[in-house]
């Protein structure tokens, strides 16, 4: 077969390795926090790993909280307010994560997700893991089931496939998201990206929306990032059945594409620059206390989220 599919067990935290055999093509996994550790491309001068991981899913499991690399964003994303929020007449704050004085992305990032299936053909390489958040924080005290399908087809094409689905006996206030790090062949200040958006949310000091939106289409076009610095909501272009943010290297370019799911792209560059955060968002920060902006899963349905990721080569 072109694809393949390998688990290792070895830990309590097992580790999937999506391969296309035709190219080394290579995603890594984790069934911690469902995390995607290494989307490899194999160059003229060797194998080159886009991913900011970490070395182990034990390195994960103590370290996640302190950058959030490849987190599931769930059920809000980025930061929320004081981490409160109101629901249904009743006041609720969040008990982790907080940075400062505000919680930050979500409550599942360091969840153990458990494989329900894993298959290879010709044509793809794909697993889908899944965990249930029981409701145990008191600032969140809906259950749901989460699943995650990763899926590498051809082309050095991966996909990510988020169900979210509950039982509660109301609808729940929900967003989802993903916060990799993406290093490509050359550090940040070499790279250059563009995406489809013209509008970005404004911030105020503590990088909480205001509820105002203002014109920023500076990354309309290929753009260099020497010197920016970014740590942003963008609106994207939902005219566009998939609009892209193009990140390239000196010899890399790697394509995001999320579907109408995920219409806000948060992008921040940590202060080292090796590195870049471009996160796939169904809302925007604090959404939960912004009317417009909340969004509902209702019991019984499914809410789906997908984006995909691509890399190529340029020589």
């Amino acid at each position: 077969m072109a694809f393949e599919v390998s688990v290792c067990r070895e830990k309590k935290s097992p580790v999937i390795i999506l391969r296309d055999t035709t190219n080394g093509c290579e995603a890594e996994i984790y069934c911690f926090g469902a995390l995607l550790n290494s989307f490899i491309i194999n160059t003229s001068k060797g194998k080159i790993n886009v991913v900011d991981g970490f070395s182990s899913p034990g390195d994960a499991e103590q370290n996640i909280h302190k950058t959030f690399k490849s987190a599931k964003l769930s059920p809000f994303v980025c930061r929320l307010r004081e981490g409160k929020f109101s629901h249904d007449g009743k006041e609720y704050k969040i008990k982790k994560f907080y940075l400062d004085r505000h919680a930050i992305h979500g409550l599942v990032y360091d969840i153990l997700f458990e494989i329900k299936e894993a298959k290879a053909d010709d044509k793809n390489a794909a697993v889908t893991i899944g965990a249930d958040y029981d409701g145990s924080d008191p600032g969140y005290p809906f259950s749901y089931h989460i699943t995650v399908t990763w899926k590498l087809e051809a082309n050095h094409k991966l996909t990510a496939i988020t169900t979210i689905e509950h039982s509660n006996q109301e609808a729940i206030p929900i967003a989802d998201g993903w916060h990799p790090y993406f290093k490509m062949d050359v550090p940040v200040d070499e790279c250059a990206i563009e995406f489809d958006s013209e509008v970005q949310l404004e911030f105020d000091d503590e990088l909480l929306p205001t509820g105002k939106l203002k014109k920023d289409s500076r990354f309309l076009k290929k753009t260099s990032l020497k010197n920016i610095e970014l740590d942003n909501s963008f609106v994207l272009d939902t005219e566009i059945e998939y609009p892209e943010c193009i990140l390239t290297g000196k010899e890399l370019q790697l394509t995001i594409s999320p579907d109408k799911s995920y219409p806000y792209l948060q992008i921040y560059i940590p202060p080292h620059r090796q590195s870049i955060a471009v996160e796939n968002i169904s809302s925007p920060p604090d959404s939960f206390n912004i009317d417009s902006w909340r969004a509902f899963a209702n019991p019984g349905a499914k809410m789906i989220f997908s984006v995909t990721y691509q890399l190529q080569t340029l020589n």
